[in-house]
């Protein structure tokens, strides 16, 4: 039983850290129906920034997040205005193509400029543990789930009690609306897809802590990414931190009661389940498309 709860909570602080990278994603979607396919390579962009800190500076990973959000988010807002904004309004496979291109120019300056060689940050907590009632409670996860939550919680209140979440709100439910009301909805964008970047960037710095990551890292994360931000919902940030829960809950279980080999497995299984019976995914709405006569 000890061990049930210790998986479950461990599975709740890896959902943590997926909830936070996926927020940015399902956020970027909601506002600018733009499916962002280098979410992931911004995500390792910030794991490898984190890295260089931590490796030249002595910069605690966890705290360099400070920095790294920072610094993520004005890439992030020039990569809109540069390369997103001129194509915001074609059609969306073109934005997929697009994204997609400019993961791979990310994968390839992290290529050259830290190599292709897998790479690690191992602050002195990495090989610590928790005891607490019987349950052993690896510090880096602990401390890794935890900051990822408080950054779900800014976030939260950001979006929530502000204007500008207000705004953001009001541009995603019907942008000519808002755009009668004074919300310039380009502006928004840009910082929409700022924020989505930076949260990206924060999570980057807590996967680095926990994972090991090489360049070509990204197409693994965007394709988890995408699967928690479709079961969820596309759109809805309740939903991908619902999506987020359960993937990290269904990976922590597989790997302690199957087999690590069936860990990243089994949450797409899931999936795919969920969506045969709501296509939607989770907490998404359902869009009426008229139907056109054949």
């Amino acid at each position: 039983m000890m061990q049930l709860i210790q998986n479950l909570v461990l599975g709740l602080l890896l959902g943590g850290v997926y909830a936070l990278v996926a927020a940015g994603l399902t956020l970027i979607f909601g506002v600018m129906r733009v499916i962002n396919i280098a979410h992931g390579a911004f995500l390792i962009l910030a794991a490898f920034i984190t890295y260089s800190l931590w490796s030249a500076l002595g910069i605690d990973p966890l705290l360099a997040i400070l920095v790294t959000t920072p610094v993520i988010f004005a890439i992030g807002w020039v990569t809109y205005k540069t390369v997103i904004a001129p194509i915001r309004t074609a059609p969306m496979a073109s934005t997929v193509l697009l994204t997609f291109g400019l993961a791979l120019v990310i994968e390839g300056v992290m290529g050259t400029i830290w190599g292709n060689s897998s790479t690690a940050i191992r602050p002195g907590y990495a090989n610590e543990s928790f005891t607490f009632a019987g349950l052993f409670m690896p510090k880096a996860q602990v401390y890794g789930g935890l900051v990822a939550v408080l950054v779900l919680l800014i976030l939260g209140l950001i979006l929530s009690k502000t204007w500008l979440g207000r705004a953001i709100r009001a541009a995603a439910t019907n942008p000519a609306s808002a755009e009668l009301v004074g919300i310039k909805v380009a502006a928004v964008a840009a910082l929409v897809f700022a924020i989505g970047i930076a949260a990206a960037g924060a999570g980057g710095a807590i996967v680095g802590v926990l994972y090991p990551f090489v360049a070509g890292a990204h197409y693994q994360w965007i394709a988890r990414l995408l699967a928690i931000v479709v079961l969820g919902g596309m759109g809805s940030l309740n939903g991908a931190i619902l999506g987020a829960v359960i993937f990290g809950v269904a990976e922590t279980l597989t790997a302690a009661y199957v087999s690590p080999s069936w860990a990243t497995a089994v949450p797409y299984a899931i999936v795919f389940a969920v969506l045969v019976v709501r296509p939607q995914g989770l907490m998404g709405s359902r869009l009426r498309e008229d139907a056109v006569a054949t």
